[in-house]
């Protein structure tokens, strides 16, 4: 839900200041992905949001209703960690030149973040499934979200025009 009152925040926003929407977005999308990073470990307080039962080496410690002690997946570090990883990559990204549209950075955290996403949530034992299947709802969301933003992300690449010498010169003003 925050997500999409921020969009459409960002929506009158940059209608009332005359600003590039597409431009915008490429911007929040990193900070969307700090605020994530940062906020799955709300989910580390609240000892919620982990996976399964697990001996790996990263394991996260609980207490079980009878007091003995479980181990399970940490899946709020994967994530924080996956989150922090898109992150980086946006920055190289964007600092290399490799951006050659507005929006593109934006396309690229909903396909890595979905992507990341769909295999993290599949982990977590806590899950919403969708209407009376064994889908989870995250899974399948993570899913749209991947084949969505690589469909736009290669359909925007061969129809975009703008060189980067354009938005390098947006990006100084």
């Amino acid at each position: 839900g925050a997500v999409i009152m921020g969009f459409v925040v960002a929506v009158l926003y940059t209608r009332k200041k005359k600003l590039k929407l597409w431009a915008m977005t490429d911007l929040c999308a990193m900070g969307l992905l700090i605020g994530q990073s940062i906020g799955r470990w709300g989910n580390f307080v609240n000892r919620e949001a982990f996976g399964a039962e697990t001996d790996i080496f990263c394991r996260m410690g609980l207490i079980a209703p009878d007091g003995s002690s479980i181990y399970v997946h940490p899946t709020f570090l994967y994530e924080s960690l996956w989150n922090l990883g898109i992150l980086i990559f946006l920055i190289w990204f964007t600092k290399k030149g490799k951006r050659r549209y507005d929006g593109q950075c934006l396309l690229l955290y909903f396909l890595l973040y979905g992507l990341g996403r769909a295999w993290i949530e599949g982990l977590r034992t806590d899950s919403l499934y969708l209407f009376n299947t064994n889908i989870k709802f995250s899974v399948f969301t993570g899913f749209v979200c991947f084949v969505g933003g690589t469909a736009l992300l290669i359909y925007l690449l061969k129809k975009s025009k703008k060189s980067n010498a354009e938005l390098a010169e947006y990006e100084k003003a």
